[in-house]
């Protein structure tokens, strides 16, 4: 026979293998009867050791359980389960924080503030609240005349936005570019503020406290004020317009829940190119803004879906007294009126509001100068253009 076939495995309930000569089944294999009973008997007594064992376990557990349950559980109850379900702490250098156990990330990955704790809020869908600007004609002739008055203030950047009530005419000048806000930025915590008031969400007979953690540099007197006065919401935002004053400011933006909250009220609004990132004064610029987002602001104080009456007024009448007059108010014409806030960083200088011509017309007028620190050129460059716009704006039909 070959020897190919002396090696073929046949396939059978036998088995042939080259190494073994003699096959076998599975059958074939013996087993060690003795050993494996005794295998069982040594199971068996074990598991009856065991058994011995676990009875006094079990005894030892019960009474300690018993004395955990009879002596520290009512303690434990009484001392932090209670002060928790009750919302109080019986001990003043305890503090639990169950909001940050319960969202550990809440901390770093937060978009707003609701009822004084960061959360992570969705993104704004939907029509946005603010209505924008109804445009319809383009007044090349003025922006030649600004760009000419430009070209005379080399040293000086500006954004000018230029908007008619009456025919919706208007002038844009770098009106999308970013410039950094200043005070002006007080104008969005302005209504924010009275939007919170008309969702009853505060009023302005509620009361602050002055603190030192308050009190800012810059302008306004409240940060010579006596620590620990009480000043209402109307006050504050009487005083964060008319005087500018930083501290207001900051105490207001704090009631609102922070900076967050502004710029999550401003995507709300539509409102995509103005940004909250500092608290007062923000002398490095980094709150910023458009004059094309501040003409669209301020263009909704007049919209009675976005506003009620009530907050106008008391927004009108705070920003028809602001004291700082120095800028567009010395371009306008006799018997003209404007409500309008001041910005200045030293970098940069501006104007934003609302004209009143003697005529009943009105017009809205934003101006922001970048200069170098603190020249006088960029207060004349807005006077200046001012008075065009105003000129301008009387001969508009």
């Amino acid at each position: 026979m070959p020897q190919a076939q002396q090696r073929r495995t046949i396939y059978s309930n036998q088995y042939t293998y080259p190494a073994y000569p003699r096959p076998y089944s599975h059958t074939d294999v013996p087993i060690r009867k003795k050993t494996l009973i005794d295998a069982r008997k040594q199971k068996q007594h074990q598991h009856q050791r065991v058994k011995k064992v676990s009875f006094f376990s079990r005894l030892v557990s019960l009474i300690f359980m018993g004395l955990v349950g009879y002596y520290v559980m009512p303690f434990v109850f009484h001392a932090i389960s209670m002060p928790l379900i009750h919302g109080h702490q019986n001990y003043e250098n305890v503090k639990i924080d169950t909001y940050s156990f319960a969202y550990p990330t809440s901390n770093y990955l937060n978009n707003t503030i609701f009822q004084h704790r960061r959360t992570l809020a969705g993104a704004v869908s939907g029509k946005p609240m603010m209505s924008e600007l109804y445009k319809t004609e383009r007044m090349d002739f003025l922006e030649t005349k600004l760009r000419g008055l430009m070209s005379k203030y080399p040293t000086i950047q500006s954004a000018i936005t230029v908007w008619d009530f009456n025919t919706g005419k208007y002038a844009d000048i770098n009106g999308s570019e970013i410039y950094p806000a200043a005070s002006i930025i007080k104008v969005p915590v302005l209504i924010h503020l009275f939007k919170s008031i008309d969702n009853n969400e505060l009023s302005v007979y509620d009361e602050m406290k002055l603190t030192d953690y308050f009190k800012a540099s810059g302008s306004g007197k409240l940060q010579y004020a006596k620590t620990g006065g009480i000043y209402t919401i109307d006050n504050l935002a009487k005083t964060m317009i008319e005087d500018s004053d930083n501290s207001a400011t900051n105490m207001l933006m704090t009631k609102l829940g922070s900076m967050t909250s502004i710029n999550a009220a401003l995507r709300a609004w539509g409102i995509k190119q103005t940004h909250v990132q500092t608290w007062l004064p923000d002398l490095s610029g980094t709150n910023y803004t458009t004059t094309n987002d501040m003409a669209t602001m301020l263009y909704n104080l007049d919209n009675p879906s976005f506003l009620t009456i009530n907050s106008r007024e008391y927004i009108v009448d705070y920003m028809s007294h602001v004291k700082n007059d120095r800028l567009i108010p010395q371009g306008l014409g006799k018997g003209a009126s404007f409500l309008h806030k001041t910005g200045d960083i030293g970098s940069m200088l501006g104007d934003a509001g609302i004209v009143f011509m003697p005529d009943g017309r009105k017009y809205i007028v934003v101006i922001m100068a970048k200069r170098p620190y603190n020249s006088p050129l960029g207060k004349d460059f807005i006077q200046q253009a001012s008075k065009i716009i105003y000129n301008e704006m009387l001969n508009t039909k």
